[in-house]
């Protein structure tokens, strides 16, 4: 075999064989085995706080019963990817506010504007902290695993896994891989980056930076809505348990005190030295009707004590543009254009323009639109959780006329993407007579990358739109590696 592979092909195939021999590992064990993991994996989930509160009710995050297994070297390369992508998508509030091309492309209410302009200062564009999750598609296990990684969208406000990527791998640790371990003891595996730890200290290297050292944290978001998941009531607590000032509120229980002739935020007469949220902008501008002060959220945010800052409101789908457009190569240096050119989809604000195709070629954008369903997407710019997502090849030519007809109604509001490469991962399901069904799940990865290190969120589904929100299912990614050789 490796008289006619190249390096990277030989690379792809470790990789590839590290999935087979956790598929061959796992389907060595007796079926009452493994249906008596299947029953006992939701308990261990619950216990391990993974769930999901939808209209008021608690259920368990369905978790697939395999890991999946990629090597160190694709995780360091994840790594330095996603942490590229990130930073450049933190230059893009000073990319706003310079470059009129830019606020076409990614276009604010004029009271989020407003904000901005008032709020951003130099001091943020000189270090400013946003704590994120870039959705992608990757085949782990393919011979030329680099060239199918594919990131779809980014999330940059109160990103979901926080919790639930190390809380995923270690009902891995407690009940799948044991049993692993008795038919392969020849694999070993670990987890990512604990990201509880990682987004931890990113928060306290900014307290660093913007003169706060060892300053207390709020988590804030909807405390009181009764869905999503549980994740900032259960760091609050983690942390806390070890001695650490971090307290979990709704941002209209945040207020304003005068503090030794200085107005500084306070939660339940503790003074907070930043905020974490998952709270857009575009709601802190109305939290008065929720019976919040936006004058807190002003302060916060000049001061620079907000994370995500202001660029994580950034987050539209339409930023892909910035980084698939040769227009703006000029605010990326040669390399990122490269990992940028070669990783991110081409994505496009629909609207009646002229632009470039993915090779580059000039073209009347709602006519390619038009012609090309079987290899786009129509996503709204600014929504999540899989709203509204359209996939070209999946609807009929009346639906995907219809969806470009009511978009370019919408200027600024959606987004025609090149679709991704999507793939099937076999899964083991256990059937209620016991039985142990193999079927494909597709799998959309998300990466949290910090400098520390960069934890991956799994989710899979039977549909082609996933998303936990929309009862997909999560799949821990384990790193790993194993002694057997590849044989030719």
């Amino acid at each position: 075999m490796s008289g006619v592979l190249s390096a990277a092909d030989e690379r792809g195939l470790k990789g590839l064989s590290l999935d087979g021999r956790l598929r061959r590992a796992f389907f060595d064990l007796p079926a009452s085995v493994i249906w008596e993991l299947a029953a006992t994996l939701p308990e261990h989930a619950r216990r391990g706080g993974l769930t999901y509160w939808r209209d008021g009710q608690e259920e368990v995050i369905n978790i697939l019963l395999r890991p999946t297994g990629i090597l160190a070297e694709q995780m360091n390369y994840f790594h330095t990817v996603s942490l590229t992508l990130l930073e450049a998508l933190k230059r893009v509030p000073d990319m706003y506010l310079d470059n009129p091309a830019v606020q076409e492309i990614v276009p604010l209410e004029p009271e989020e504007e407003a904000w901005l302009r008032e709020l951003w200062t130099p001091a943020h564009r000189n270090g400013h902290c946003v704590y994120g999750r870039l959705d992608a598609m990757v085949d782990f296990t393919s011979p030329t695993w680099k060239d199918t990684l594919a990131f779809v969208e980014p999330n940059l406000v109160g990103v979901g896994g926080i919790v639930l990527v190390p809380g995923v791998e270690q009902v891995m640790f407690d009940v799948i891989v044991p049993a692993l371990r008795r038919v392969a003891p020849d694999l070993h595996l670990e987890g990512t980056e604990d990201s509880r730890e990682s987004f931890l200290r990113e928060l306290l290297d900014h307290l660093e930076l913007i003169g706060r050292p060892g300053g207390a944290i709020a988590l804030c978001d909807y405390k009181y809505s009764g869905d999503g998941p549980a994740e900032f009531a259960a760091l609050a607590q983690y942390y806390t348990q070890r001695g650490l000032p971090v307290f979990y509120a709704d941002p209209t229980e945040l207020t304003l005190r005068d503090h030794q002739g200085e107005p500084e935020v306070f939660y339940e007469g503790h003074r907070i030295d930043l905020v974490y949220r998952d709270y857009e902008l575009r709601d802190f501008i109305h939290i008065a009707e929720e019976g919040g002060d936006p004058e807190v959220a002003k302060l916060l945010f000049r001061r620079n004590q907000m994370v995500s800052s202001m660029a994580g409101d950034f987050d539209h789908k339409s930023t892909f543009e910035l980084l698939t457009d040769s227009r703006f190569s000029n605010f990326f240096t040669p390399g990122e254009r490269q990992l940028l050119r070669r990783h991110v989809l081409w994505t496009r604000v629909l609207t009646p323009r002229r632009t470039t195709d993915p090779t580059g070629e000039e073209i009347d954008l709602p006519e390619f639109t038009r012609l090309n369903r079987d290899q786009l997407v129509i996503k709204p710019n600014r929504s999540y959780g899989g709203d509204r997502v359209m996939i070209g090849p999946s609807v009929s030519e009346a639906e995907w006329l219809d969806a470009i007809d009511h978009a370019l109604s919408e200027p600024g509001e959606w987004v025609v993407q090149r679709m991704a490469r999507m793939t099937a991962y076999e899964f083991p399901v256990a059937q209620p007579d016991r039985s142990i069904s193999v079927q494909p799940f597709y799998m959309v990865v998300g990466f949290a990358p910090t400098k520390y290190g960069t934890s991956i969120l799994g989710r899979a589904s039977q549909k082609q739109v996933v998303n936990v929100a929309q009862r997909g299912g999560m799949c821990a990614v384990l790193v790993g590696r194993h002694t057997e050789r590849l044989r030719g």
